[in-house]
């Protein structure tokens, strides 16, 4: 089985001032970036080199402040087969709190409650059951 690091999530209610402290002040590179006006949010990530795992900021546009650690948000990992990992973790007691119903993304959260979004690499894999039928079953 494959599994690649992909970024922790951090979210920002100041976007101006992390890209400065991650740009100037740690020296990382800003990979990318995703504005969503529909979903009012603007995702940006940055690395110590372009395909190294990376930070993603989340800056929600609803106005909300975050204090005392409640920023951080989740670790992400790109697996091969995200059914097979999936199964494997259901198999072991892990609850799946967002089923990979689509054949491409997945939350769980670890034993000590850390949320962790499972990637499928490439392409969605075909919808299937017993995923497809399945809700979501917590938050994450």
């Amino acid at each position: 089985m494959s599994i690649r690091y992909l970024h922790a999530m951090i979210r920002t209610d100041n976007p101006d001032a992390s890209h400065e402290f991650y740009t100037k002040g740690l020296g990382l590179v800003q990979t990318r970036r995703y504005d969503s006006e529909k979903g009012q949010f603007s995702l940006i990530y940055y690395a110590t080199e372009q395909g190294a795992p990376e930070i993603e900021l989340t800056h929600n546009w609803d106005g909300r402040r975050y204090s005392g650690g409640d920023q951080f948000g989740h670790l992400a990992f790109e697996v091969e087969n995200i059914y097979q990992v999936c199964q494997n973790l259901q198999d072991m007691g892990v609850t799946i709190l967002r089923p990979p119903r689509d054949g491409h993304m997945a939350f769980i959260k670890d034993p000590n409650g850390i949320s962790i979004e499972l990637l499928q690499a490439g392409e969605s894999l075909t919808a299937q059951e017993p995923w497809l039928s399945m809700s979501n079953t917590g938050s994450w």
